[in-house]
């Protein structure tokens, strides 16, 4: 046990060589007690600790949401219904007077009852049907259905027309010479009276308007037109409209021939005047007119020369026209089975209606303004058989309304423009009394956008009407627009796809713009947006200002308000970068998000300047605190900024918004470290020194303290002060608060483990070793935490470097917490003391006849059960320090067994030798345990010298105390001096020559800081050269750097200067006249390097060699204990060598 004192207390001496912050809390006044020191209490309840470290999780938490910039993946969290839009109204179209409505009821009614051609496989054919769903639209009774039903019957049948497009041809027979052909086409309608015609006799043949048929009655000649003729060409394209008045819808036909011109005569033309031509009778008679007309009028030569070819002919019956005309190509038709023909070519038809008898059209209202009611009354109507609430609806029509607008808009002769105006105009207008889907109304938007490219301009009139719904729905997006948080809110999937469809048919708008004459914007369209954000923007933020922070309240309550406003604002500028900003910026080119954060952090920023100088005279703990929320947030803010590339927090109204919060920080930081120390004081006080879990070796205090360090890292990273100078007064407080509560803990464990009850003849301590594995993760938490403190540095330094004072801080507790895990180690191996001494007393009292496996097996199964056990328990580093203070007391403990038994046989040591080497071994675990560096190091070394001296003869022990003082080395070159010498050895006369040249540096050793030196010259081993006498050189007197120049001669054999060990001894004296001489130093030269003796000398007996230089020094503990070695022996020649060497070690003064 005295040993472990022993050990312990020089530890403790090497300790307290260096400064450490336990020494410097001590050193202070208020901590002179051995008492550990409580926390001043100050405002805060000693409580609070865990209170105060569960709001600092909630703020770090928050900071943790912050970290880089925002994906929309992390902030569209819901894709539930989106809010609902507001609506209005008296927004939609003007409402019907009931007389509208009944014209309007007949104008459907004669729709359907007069419709002409074929339906479409999508549309509702049957009659009844369609009627019975109108009479749903109006609300009408059966009776007044019936009645209205009858009286529209009455009415005069409409006047058709069918309007024809001849497009394009292709793939037409070659009838010219070059390979192509001259075509053009002629085109009528037969009329019912012409439809009968006689069959041949041989052939089948079909109508053609220059081939004769037999026909009962006339044709007029304005039934006829003929396109251009397209020279040189198989493709020919016309694009020529024509509209025919048609007598009866169910058999009357649409004739077209296409023919190859062969002569210069204008068919047009011709056609033209032949127009003027009434009366005639025959069909082939007619046709037989055009062509001599034709050429009579023209310039050719005689008819017969210039036949125009036949290319084929086309037959379309009007009934089979589709209600919704068609747009197709159609297979060109030979005129009799013989004809050979090819090729087709592209019609558009759309039978339309000329004269209606209604009582819309007698009052001269329009099919666009008919046309747009009944789409009006048929959407309400669809409408609202869906949800409610529903936002979604595309405006899917039922099959009979969708039949009956179809009617309708052909029988008006609405073009394709027309129909997408009037669609938009109604539904953008029905939007904003009853909410319908985006996507919807964006998809009428290009439907138009398209016709409009392809077709004329609309009438003025009808360019008003939707230059006007033009006007209302940017007005409805524009309002929807400055409340953008409450109707699309950024975390809603639903709603952000809602606001992506609404900028998309803004964006529409706008390139609709300048197409108009009558432009409906005054400004850009993009402009009028900005400016709606803008005051969207202020709205929302005066709004949250009055609801959480009123100017109207005190500072103090304000200042809780204001750091939730100020949260709210960070959060929202997260959604304006990771969801608006590309919306706005990809479909209408706004910055939203510039023009949002720069409008924001002024407004925030003049808040928080008011806020703070109104609180500064206040200045309490719990306003410091809400102060240090509320800068956090703010920091945050800037540095959102600062983390876009290109973007230079300077130019914010925030810039050096850190200045006045500095009282804040300093006050807030005081509590933190009152609160750390009451919260590990708290820890402590329910900590069972137990392992947490399975998985852990620490206890729950260290989880706690480790916790508590963490979060102050995180939390300066957070403040991250932007002025260097302050940064580097608040980091240096803040660590060197941070050491002091972990020394602080250090202590209360230290309290905590002594006062534990420890179970009697337990060798390994469970307590102690959680103890010391907190200790170790305490060092860990607090160097990290440390590491985690720097601070910007005013002046440039090494990148990563951390700053001076930080630094030291780090390394001085790092020393302490080191030391105070040493000082566990201690005491936890203290208890192994009685137990290591006598399993080696076991060994050294173990007879020679047994075998030394045998005598150390005890000591090895004792030591192999006690690691386990603290493998179990330590963690790695602490069980490297307890194997290296296990180590050192194995050593100990030998080497106290070895001075406890002289004049003992070899094998006795050659038994602890071999009992070493298996410990190394052992202690080593082949690369698990201990490094063999430092297993072998210390006094591992001493008492591997003392067992190999041990088993040493006198003569080898004498030969060791000069081959160590031939190995040792001056430490201090310059502080005994040097000494320069020459040697070399003359072979013809056997000698050895010596020249002692000068000295220099020595030390001053008398009184008037002189000295007076003189040098002893002498050979060893004794037993190598026991005829040689040492030799001196003369005293120079007064003087440090004294001259000798003399030559001293060793007749000495060679061989002798080539043993072991052979040197020559050169010591450094101070004569004294009154009293002994003083030792002032030495050094050795070994004779087998010199000249003569390593190699035949040359010359001669003449001088070689250059001068050598020693420097001088002391003889150290390696060589003393050479020494020692031989005092212990009793031999005559041990005694003598050492009685010698006493007469010198007198003068010597330990080495300091």
């Amino acid at each position: 046990m005295s040993t472990l004192l022993e050990i312990k207390s020089s530890v403790l001496r090497q300790v307290q060589v260096c400064p450490s912050f336990r020494r410097r809390t001590e050193e202070e006044p208020a901590s002179s007690s051995t008492e550990v020191q409580e926390p001043a209490a100050g405002a805060w309840k000693p409580g609070d600790g865990v209170e105060f470290f569960a709001q600092m999780r909630l703020i770090l938490k928050k900071g943790e949401s912050r970290q880089g910039l925002p994906c929309p993946e992390v902030l569209l969290r819901s894709s539930s219904p989106a809010p609902t839009e507001p609506v209005d109204p008296s927004r939609g179209l003007r409402a019907l007077t009931q007389e509208e409505v009944e014209m309007l009821y007949e104008e459907a009614l004669y729709t359907v009852l007069y419709r002409a051609g074929t339906m479409g496989p999508d549309q509702v054919d049957d009659q009844g049907a369609l009627l019975s769903y109108l009479q749903q639209v109006f609300g009408s009774s059966p009776e007044e259905h019936a009645e209205a039903v009858e009286r529209v019957k009455k009415a005069k049948a409409p006047t058709y027309a069918l309007k024809v497009s001849v497009m394009r041809a292709k793939n037409l027979l070659a009838k010219d010479p070059n390979g192509f052909s001259d075509p053009y086409c002629m085109l009528g309608i037969l009329p019912a009276s012409g439809t009968l015609r006689e069959p041949g006799p041989h052939k089948e043949q079909r109508f053609s308007f220059r081939k004769g048929s037999k026909r009962g009655g006339p044709l007029p000649a304005k039934c006829i037109q003929v396109t251009e003729v397209k020279s040189s060409t198989l493709n020919p394209v016309w694009k020529e409209h024509f509209l025919f008045e048609i007598e009866d819808v169910s058999t009357d036909q649409l004739h077209l021939d296409i023919w190859d011109h062969d002569d210069d005569v204008s068919l047009v033309e011709a056609c033209r005047k032949l127009n003027e031509v009434i009366g005639l009778k025959g069909m082939s008679r007619y046709f037989k007119q055009i062509v001599k007309s034709a050429r009579a009028n023209g310039t050719a030569g005689p008819t017969e020369d210039h036949t125009d070819d036949f290319l084929g002919c086309l037959n379309i019956p009007i009934r089979e026209v589709p209600v919704a005309g068609e747009d197709r190509w159609f297979k060109l038709e030979p005129r009799s089975s013989a004809s050979r023909v090819q090729g087709d070519c592209q019609l558009v038809l759309k039978l339309i209606t000329t004269q209606r008898d209604t009582s819309m059209s007698q009052r001269g209202r329009s099919g666009f303004l008919s046309y747009l009611l009944l789409l009006s009354r048929l959407l309400q109507f669809e409408h609202q058989a869906e949800e409610p609430n529903s936002s979604s609806w595309r405006g899917e029509l039922s099959g009979p309304a969708a039949t009956v607008l179809c009617l309708h808009g052909a029988q008006s002769n609405l073009s394709a423009l027309q129909l997408a105006v009037l669609h938009w105009q109604v539904s953008s207008r029905h939007h904003q009394t009853r909410t319908l889907d985006y996507g919807y109304l964006l998809g009428l938007l290009e439907d138009m956008q398209a016709h409009w490219e392809e077709a004329a301009s609309l009438p003025q009139e009808q360019e008003e009407g939707l230059a006007d719904s033009f006007s209302a729905f940017s007005e409805f997006g524009l309002r929807l627009l400055r409340h953008l948080r409450d109707y699309f809110p950024a975390t809603n999937s639903t709603a952000v796809y809602r606001l992506e469809l609404l900028l998309k048919c803004l964006g529409k708008l706008q390139l609709f713009q300048p197409s108009f004459e009558i432009c409906p914007f005054e400004t850009e369209l993009n402009m009028d947006i900005a400016a709606a954000l803008k005051r969207g923007n202020r709205e929302w933020f005066d709004k949250l200002l009055n609801s959480q922070s009123p100017r109207e309240q005190p500072g103090p309550q304000r200042l809780a308000g204001l750091v939730k406003l100020a949260d709210t604002v960070y959060e929202d500028l997260q959604s304006c970068y990771g969801i608006y900003a590309s919306l706005f910026h990809s479909i209408i080119k706004i910055d939203f998000f510039t023009l949002t954060f720069r409008q924001l952090e002024r407004l925030v920023a003049e808040e928080a300047w008011v806020l703070t100088e109104e609180l500064s005279p206040k200045m309490t703990l719990e306003v410091a605190s809400g102060l240090f929320e509320l800068y956090l947030t703010l920091a945050d803010i800037q540095r959102f900024w600062s983390s876009i590339p290109g973007r230079d927090s300077r130019s914010l109204a925030l810039a050096g918004i850190h200045a006045p919060f500095l009282p804040a920080v300093k006050l807030w930081l005081q509590v933190l470290r009152d609160q750390a120390k009451w919260r590990l004081q708290g820890a402590v006080d329910v900590d069972t020194l137990e392992p947490m879990d399975s998985s852990s070796k620490h206890s729950s205090s260290a989880a706690t303290a480790s916790l508590c360090f963490s979060h102050i890292q995180e939390l300066w990273a957070r403040l991250a002060w932007p002025d260097p100078a302050q940064a580097q007064g608040l980091g240096t407080q803040l660590s060197q608060d941070l050491c002091e509560a972990a020394l602080f803990y250090t202590e209360l464990l230290r309290k905590k483990v002594d006062t534990q009850p420890g179970a009697a003849g337990e060798a390994v301590s469970e307590p102690l070793c959680v103890v010391l594995n907190d200790v170790e993760l305490l060092r860990k938490a607090a160097g990290q935490a440390l590491r985690g403190l720097a601070w910007p540095e005013g002046a440039p330094g090494l990148e990563g470097a951390l700053p001076r004072p930080l630094l030291s801080c780090m390394q001085a507790l790092d020393e302490d917490l080191q030391r105070e895990a040493r000082t566990v180690t201690a005491h936890l191996t203290s208890k192994m003391v009685g137990d290591i001494r006598k399993y080696v007393q076991h060994i050294s009292l173990s007879p020679d006849s047994i075998q030394n496996e045998e005598a150390m097996a005890p000591l090895l199964k004792y030591l192999d059960e006690k690691l386990a056990l603290l493998n179990a328990s330590l963690v790695k580093e602490n069980l490297s320090r307890v194997l290296e203070a296990l180590w050192e007391l194995l050593l100990q403990a030998i080497l106290q067994a070895l001075g406890a038994n002289r004049d003992v046989s070899a094998d006795f040591y050659g038994r602890f030798h071999f009992t070493l080497e298996a410990l190394v071994n052992f202690f080593h675990a082949e690369g698990q345990g201990l490094p063999l560096e430092s297993l072998r190091d210390g006094s591992y070394k001493r008492l591997e010298e003392e067992l190999r001296l041990h088993q040493c003869s006198t003569r080898e022990c004498i030969e060791q105390y000069y081959l160590d003082k031939l190995k040792q080395r001056s430490l201090e070159h310059n502080r005994f001096g040097r000494l320069s010498v020459r040697c070399h050895y003359e072979a013809a006369d056997q000698r050895l020559v010596v020249e002692v040249l000068h000295a220099a540096d020595l030390l001053p050793l008398d009184a008037n800081g002189l000295s007076d030196p003189f040098v002893i010259v002498e050979l060893g081993p004794p037993h190598l050269f026991p005829l040689v006498r040492s030799q001196r050189t003369q005293v120079k007197s007064r003087t440090l750097h004294p001259v000798y120049d003399e030559l001293f001669y060793f007749s000495v054999p060679a061989e002798a200067c080539r043993r072991r060990g052979a040197c020559v001894l050169f010591t450094v004296m101070d004569h004294d006249w009154l009293s002994t001489n003083d030792f002032a130093g030495e050094a050795a030269l070994g004779l087998g390097s010199i000249g003569g003796v390593a190699r035949p000398q040359v010359g001669g007996s003449a001088r070689a060699g250059q001068p050598v230089t020693l420097h001088l020094r002391r003889p150290r503990a390696q060589v003393r204990s050479a020494l020692r070695m031989l005092e212990g022996r009793n031999n005559k020649e041990a005694q003598e060598f050492v009685k010698r060497l006493k007469e010198l070690e007198k003068y010597m003064e330990a080495d300091p």
